[in-house]
């Protein structure tokens, strides 16, 4: 069986919300939910938390963690998950799991590293849900279409596609998790940025100008990430409600 590995990067100086990985929600920090619910999932055989900071690093040996200390000049969490996966000789699935996604569902976690062991000819999959009429308009939202077979045709943070009049066209809300082949995942990163990449700031856009096939995973469940101050506090009230629950 393939060895699967699912790396969470976590980085001190996000913008808008510094700290974000050791924000305390439901008495616990941010990381070490997202770290749960890949243990939950029991689809990896090894989960470590990529960061650059000793901050991070300290609290998640403190819950019991693989930490991997990284380059703090990396230009994005793929960068950082690579560095690792170049290490990792042995292991061939490689995912990145996003650090601010408190609320991953397990059993998309396991869907998405099973597509991988049973379908050589998928190099990358990612996941997607359908879209909310008040998420379609907006810039912060990644939007992405597919193909007849579920890859990806393109990703947008504008409105795709163009609608005139009424169509059956599904467009869905990207969910930024990625597993890869590790050899996918190494040549991405040598790729240097993209020109549709630059414009809508959105890595993944490098893969498919590249040719490289995103195989997309439809899923009911739509988590809340945590972007603000405010997400945090909306998800420690999901979380409390389901315990209280």
């Amino acid at each position: 069986m393939s060895k699967v590995v699912g790396i969470i990067p976590a980085r001190w100086g996000s913008t808008r919300f510094p700290g974000k990985p050791l924000h305390g929600i439901a008495g616990k920090p941010l990381v070490r939910h997202v770290w749960e619910r890949c243990v939950e999932a029991g689809c990896f055989d090894q989960i470590i938390i990529a960061t650059d900071d000793m901050r991070i690093a300290e609290a998640g040996f403190n819950f019991g963690a693989e930490v991997a200390i990284t380059s703090a000049d990396h230009p994005s969490g793929t960068d950082r998950v690579a560095e690792v996966a170049k290490k990792l000789k042995k292991a061939s699935i490689i995912f990145n799991i996003q650090g601010d996604e408190p609320l991953i569902e397990p059993d998309l976690l396991q869907w998405l590293a099973r597509k991988l062991q049973i379908s050589p000819q998928v190099q990358i999959v990612t996941a997607a849900t359908p879209i909310s009429p008040e998420d379609f308009s907006s810039e912060d939202i990644v939007k992405v279409v597919l193909d007849f077979k579920g890859d990806a045709l393109y990703f947008s943070r504008s409105c795709i596609p163009f609608r005139r009049g009424d169509n059956p066209i599904r467009t869905y809300r990207h969910l930024g998790i990625y597993g890869y082949r590790r050899r996918a995942l190494l040549d991405f990163i040598k790729m240097p940025p993209s020109p549709l990449e630059q414009a809508e700031q959105l890595e993944q856009l490098r893969a498919l100008e590249n040719g490289m096939k995103i195989r997309v995973i439809v899923s009911e469940a739509s988590p809340l990430g945590v972007d603000t101050p405010e997400d945090a506090t909306e998800v420690e009230r999901l979380i409390l409600s389901r315990r209280s629950g």
